[in-house]
């Protein structure tokens, strides 16, 4: 029957409003005790993802790589890392994924590659050869000084000397990661084979990484500074000179618009694949998720930095926020994350500060899983893991090395997930874990909150189990209600039926009219709100929901 979802027939619009979980393979479980998580070893945890009622995974690189930045940069595009298994465990891993009725989307990480990669080591051999001009190189200026003055993101200018060409190359991150030349068609073609690799082995999406960084400006004109005042650390931290300047030509070119298209009707060959850009930009991110996801020939979601910054969330900047988006894109889609593999886990970024802890975390799994858009949910955000201490002695990851000790890196966030509380490594490994497993997240492990119906799984499970249930949250449009500083009331609309959403964002009861129009409380996760004389109370990081439905005759049907 047409409508009906089967293997034959998918859900194409199954990514617009999906909750996806992103698993950093490396940190997610060890199946042989070499200290390093695995493929088999995420398809040992699967049926734990499943039970969280998450749409889709997002696995973070697992390709063949030196590992200088942990998989980010590939050296083969179209195979894994013998630390993580062969092509025969993801091929088991993604057929238990489908099994459990979980999406698998894949991280792309194409703006450069390693130097290791066999591209690269032909492109740097001379200016001649059938790779020469596969990544971005450069003359040095007549002093033998960098081309301009781009800088990277990881420290330092954004070109390095390379002596067997004797010229500079182009790159936005370490030294080992050289950029691809997309102006170069040969370049969009390889890279497009790669994706198709992975769609024909059954992936159903890829998050892209670093999306906007694809194409840089052919004229390799200087960037100008930018105003003491417009300078944030929302991209690179506080200390990092990248923030200095307007990265008006080392990215966010207009070129990228027709690669993505391209990269868009690549998947539209597949039933139903999907993808969802990362934009890294501290200026306009905004409009690019709008430029990069409006109409159907684009990419199908982003996202940005607004939630993944170091000030805390509050009610006015979720309306300013997520309101400026629908001004923006009135027809594209956002993702919005609080924490991932690159910050500082909201459990620390934000609840740091909060004497309620607790609640306040239940409350920003309300918030995040109420708004418009899909949501990308952290491994071990569920459980509440906090942003773990490294000694400079542990630390792998280059960017805290560089930056240390103002900025401490993303080792933090990255540390091993804790899946038993009765055992020191928390249930990821027998061997030494490549990270420290953080001995204050032993408490908080997988095991010693499933069950307690009081514990902050409970509340991820029961949140997102009730916006399954509710299509109005994951599809619904969004209109905001008021302008209370303490306090976010919105409505979600679908196809007749509208739900009303009430959260307290402050430390303090607050109460508020309820609108007209014959709401029902709906029974969910909501936390300790009473209602008098059509007067809402909640109580500190309280929650309510209440729903009307119309009838077919336009009536309204409590």
């Amino acid at each position: 029957m047409p409508g009906i979802v089967t293997a034959h027939n998918p859900d194409k619009d199954w990514w617009r409003g999906a909750v996806i979980y992103q698993i950093y393979p490396r940190s997610f479980q060890d199946s042989n005790d070499d200290g390093i998580g695995d493929l088999r070893g995420i398809t040992m945890r699967l049926p734990y993802v499943a039970a969280l009622g998450v749409d889709a995974i997002w696995i973070s690189p697992f390709f063949t790589s030196p590992m200088e930045d942990f998989g980010y940069d590939v050296s083969n595009y179209t195979d894994v890392d013998p630390m993580f298994g062969s092509i025969a465990d993801f091929d088991a891993m993604i057929a238990e994924a489908h099994r459990l009725g979980l999406k698998v989307m894949i991280d792309q990480v194409i703006s450069h590659s390693s130097d290791q990669h066999e591209w690269f080591k032909e492109s740097r051999v001379d200016a001649e050869n059938d790779k020469a001009d596969w990544y971005v190189w450069a003359d040095a200026k007549e002093d033998g000084s960098p081309p301009n003055n781009w800088l990277s993101i990881f420290g330092g200018s954004a070109w390095q000397w390379d002596t067997s060409r004797c010229q500079y190359f182009l790159h936005n991150f370490l030294t080992s990661q050289p950029d691809l030349n997309f102006h170069n068609r040969d370049v969009q073609d390889a890279l497009l084979d790669t994706v198709r690799f992975w769609l024909d082995r059954g992936v159903d999406g890829f998050r892209l990484d670093t999306i906007n960084f694809y194409f840089h400006s052919e004229g390799l004109a200087d960037n100008p500074a930018l105003a003491k005042e417009k300078r944030n650390n929302s991209i690179a931290p506080t200390v990092n000179p990248y923030n200095y300047q307007s990265h008006q030509h080392d990215k966010n070119q207009p070129e990228n618009l027709d690669f993505l298209k391209r990269f868009r009707a690549l998947l539209d060959e597949y039933p139903a694949a999907a993808a969802v850009g990362e934009v890294g930009d501290a200026e306009n991110g905004l409009q690019i998720v709008a430029d990069y996801t409006s109409g159907d020939d684009m990419v199908h979601m982003c996202y940005a930095f607004d939630f993944l910054a170091p000030e805390p969330v509050s009610a006015p900047k979720v309306r300013e926020v997520v309101q400026a988006f629908e001004k923006t894109a009135p027809d594209g889609w956002a993702c919005w994350a609080f924490s991932n593999h690159d910050v500082v886990r909201h459990a620390s970024r934000w609840a740091d500060q909060i004497e309620q802890r607790d609640a306040y975390l239940r409350m920003t799994a309300s918030l995040i899983l109420a708004l418009r858009g899909s949501v990308c949910l952290y491994q071990g955000e569920e459980l509440g893991l906090t942003e773990a201490q490294i000694a400079y002695e542990d630390l792998q990851d280059p960017y805290g090395i560089r930056f240390w000790p103002t900025f401490k890196g993303r080792d933090g966030c990255r540390t091993p997930m804790v899946w038993t509380d009765n055992d020191p490594k928390g249930g990821f490994t027998q061997g030494d874990p490549w990270l420290p497993v953080a001995a204050e997240h032993i408490h908080l492990a997988a095991d010693a909150q499933l069950g307690d119906d009081d514990s902050l799984l409970a509340r991820y499970m029961e949140i997102i189990h009730f916006r399954a249930a509710h299509p109005a949250f994951a599809k619904g449009d969004i209109r905001f209600i008021g302008d209370n500083p303490n306090l976010l009331t919105f409505t979600r609309t679908y196809r007749g039926t509208t739900i009303f959403v009430a959260l307290n964002m402050s430390d303090e009861s607050v109460s508020t009219t309820l609108p007209d129009g014959g709401l029902s409380t709906l029974e969910g996760p909501g936390s300790g709100a009473t209602i008098e004389d059509h007067k809402l109370t909640l109580p500190p990081f309280g929650a309510y929901y209440a729903m009307k439905e119309q009838r077919a005759d336009g009536g309204e049907q409590v």
